[in-house]
């Protein structure tokens, strides 16, 4: 057996003294079809076929198998685990859910920085830059009571959201001033509802695998985009868009080379 293109092919010969190999199996792999192309018969009348089966699903890296635990069947599933994590099922179940989480947050954060920023920018309003943001001081209340709030908050939505993991749908169960229904959710990281899903974009929530597919690349592109924030901010002492306007106006010279050769101090 011989085996082409890294993993992407299988070339299997077989040679025999007729056109009928009996030591393969003429029997679709993974429903994709045999294909079998006979070679220029020679003077011992011997035929040379070959099968070959293609890759059935894209992989981060072309070629290379995904691990048997990443069987396609979640959404962005491109076989990349290089350290493991997922081999335990209940792990895996985890870190779907606290990737989904993670891209949520740098979606909604990416969103934020850019926006503010452009105000910033543009004069519209005078905002601080995104990462001194949280060091301002409000007048309507200290910064302690805004802590405790956030705490609260964002406890009891981290709260709900855990339990709906470890029980799916049991967050309806019991009167929650009216929105039990709200807050059933449609499947664990999926929590749908009024509140949640306005729109109405993903009720048939089994059937929505194209829209868990966008919004799991556009969170991981969210997460790559903070982090080239968050080297950005270090690098430059700026907010992205003031990055894009001064590369904007000499391309040839400010770039990120320059930049981590040369780092504003």
């Amino acid at each position: 057996m011989a085996l082409a293109g890294g993993r992407g092919f299988l070339v299997q010969p077989c040679i025999s003294s007729s056109f009928v190999c009996k030591n393969i199996i003429n029997k679709p792999l993974f429903g994709v079809k045999n294909t079998f192309w006979p070679a220029r018969l020679g003077p011992t009348s011997r035929v040379t076929r070959t099968v070959v089966r293609a890759q059935l699903r894209p992989t981060w890296l072309p070629g290379l198998d995904p691990p048997p635990y990443l069987d396609g069947s979640l959404p962005g599933d491109y076989g990349f685990d290089p350290l493991g994590l997922g081999e335990d099922p209940q792990s895996l179940k985890w870190y779907v859910q606290a990737e989904l989480v993670h891209a949520r947050f740098a979606m909604l954060g990416v969103a934020g920085i850019l926006f503010t920023d452009l105000l910033r920018v543009t004069g519209i309003i005078n905002l601080p830059l995104w990462y001194d943001a949280g060091a301002v001081k409000f007048k309507f209340a200290n910064t302690e009571t805004l802590f405790i709030v956030q705490l609260i908050l964002m406890g009891f939505a981290e709260t709900k959201r855990y339990m709906d993991f470890v029980s799916p749908g049991s967050q309806a169960e019991g009167p929650f001033l009216g929105m039990e229904v709200a807050l059933e959710g449609l499947e664990p990281g999926y929590p749908g509802g009024p509140l949640l899903n306005p729109l109405g974009l993903a009720k048939d929530i089994k059937n929505a695998q194209d829209l868990k597919l966008k919004e799991i690349k556009n969170g991981r592109l969210a997460m790559v985009a903070m982090l080239g924030f968050f080297v950005q901010a270090y690098v430059t002492h700026v907010g992205p868009i003031d990055n894009l306007v001064e590369h904007l106006s000499n391309p040839w010279h400010t770039t990120i080379i320059q930049n981590l050769s040369h780092p504003a101090s």
